[in-house]
């Protein structure tokens, strides 16, 4: 049997503490070794490098967040600033960090650590990005606090223009993005702009990114009488006017898609590319007799009594079991909605008539359809596909009529996949 010279256990430690710290800074310690702290830095390197950044169980990127939470939390200043610049400038490229997110790390453990702490890990920090800023490309700026926002829900507004609409903006997040474009995320009957947080949100990252309220939802005017697609379509294009950016990627659901499909054709200079979701261009005549219907019950009884029913069109069996949470959620947005704005939209999604009228549509156009929609069935979306010149169709396995909320990811898969072309 032979004597290996080489020290494995400590030779692997060394590589992972070089591509968490950098050269530069583990040379600089090993050159500071001496006869009293060397057996230490073989401990070190050995043990915490090799036994516990070696494990593959988390990617190293997120054990150096967790290293700056924990650090952070103790009152390891020291440690925490080697980890700061670490993380922003050394080691190799897939362990750093950007600015943005750190400052998500010393946002988190403020909760869980204490305001205190966050002040002294924001203080640490800033320092280190005033000294490195440049070289990174990141540039501290004076900024208003009462100017910022949530970045997953962006800033609230309403328009100028009545009937007034609610509206949220997301600002991209992605500095590196040469030209943010804006996407509006239009929803369906009876829920409201929280329907697209998480795909609003992943969006944003290089996106500019605004949800509304439509007219008769959540916190957008209501007002009486009954409302046409005509004017749902008027009432998207003065939000688009409003919001200054030129045209738009519009993606909307069910009513939303019905808006984007009459937006497209009135004002086509707002629209640059359009999603269409679990939607139609038309009804056949008994179903805009039941829409009908609809409306006279909700008149006489309220939206309460027509509630368990929608939650059956809007998901499929099979979710409305395993999540009864988030059909509740829904439910109950349905119910609190004004009874007459719910009314006025009926009759617009109820007398929607686009489809002799598709082939006017001249942008890049997905159509998302859900398997399992009986609201919207892929009929429909076919229909939709085979107008538009180039449209593309997509059919989502296991979704319903809100495809986004029963299969988010394939969602949103669908949409980068159509951006990304």
């Amino acid at each position: 049997m032979t004597f290996d010279p080489i020290r494995h256990d400590f030779e692997r430690g060394l590589k992972n503490r070089r591509e968490i710290l950098g050269d530069a800074w583990v040379d600089r310690s090993f050159d500071r070794a001496n006869n009293f702290n060397a057996e230490f830095q073989e401990l070190i390197t050995r043990f915490a490098w090799k036994e516990i950044w070696g494990r593959p169980g988390l990617d190293k990127k997120t054990r150096r967040a967790m290293v700056l939470a924990i650090t952070m939390a103790l009152g390891r200043w020291e440690e925490f600033e080697l980890h700061v610049r670490a993380g922003l400038q050394g080691g190799a490229p897939d362990t750093r960090l950007t600015p943005d997110e750190l400052k998500e790390i010393l946002i988190q453990t403020a909760i869980y650590a204490g305001v205190p702490a966050a002040n002294t890990g924001f203080s640490h920090a800033q320092a280190i990005l005033k000294e490195i800023g440049e070289e990174i490309g990141y540039a501290l700026t004076p900024t208003n606090p009462g100017d910022t926002c949530h970045p997953g829900y962006g800033h609230e507004r309403v328009t100028k223009s009545k009937p007034a609409l609610h509206y949220s903006v997301r600002a991209a997040r992605n500095n590196h993005t040469q030209q943010k474009q804006t996407i509006v995320l239009s929803h369906a009957l009876g829920c409201d702009l929280t329907m697209w947080d998480r795909l609003a949100t992943t969006l944003s990252a290089d996106f500019n990114v605004v949800t509304y309220d439509h007219r008769g939802h959540g916190a957008s005017d209501a007002p009486a009488g009954l409302y046409s697609m005509a004017d749902l379509a008027e009432d998207a294009a003065r939000l688009v006017e409003e919001l200054d950016c030129g045209s738009v990627i519009w993606i909307g659901l069910s009513m939303g898609g019905m808006v984007g499909q009459e937006l497209a054709i009135r004002r086509p200079e707002l629209i640059s590319a359009l999603v269409i979701a679990n939607s139609t261009s038309a009804y056949p005549d008994n179903v805009r007799e039941v829409w009908q219907q609809r409306i006279a019950t909700v008149q006489a009884q309220g939206i309460e009594v027509i509630a368990d029913a929608v939650m059956e069109r809007y998901f499929h069996e099979q979710f409305r079991r395993e999540r009864p949470a988030t059909v509740a959620t829904f439910r109950r947005r349905l119910i609190t909605t004004d009874a007459e704005g719910y009314v006025g939209c009926c009759n617009a999604v109820g007398t929607v008539d686009t489809t002799n009228r598709l082939d006017q549509i001249n942008v890049p156009t997905l159509v998302i359809a859900g398997e399992l929609d009986q609201g919207a069935p892929v009929s429909m979306s076919e229909t939709i596909t085979n107008a538009v010149p180039g449209a593309k169709l997509v059919i989502l396995k296991d979704a319903s009529h809100l495809a986004v909320a029963e299969q988010p990811q394939a969602f949103t898969d669908a949409v980068q996949a159509f951006l990304a072309r």
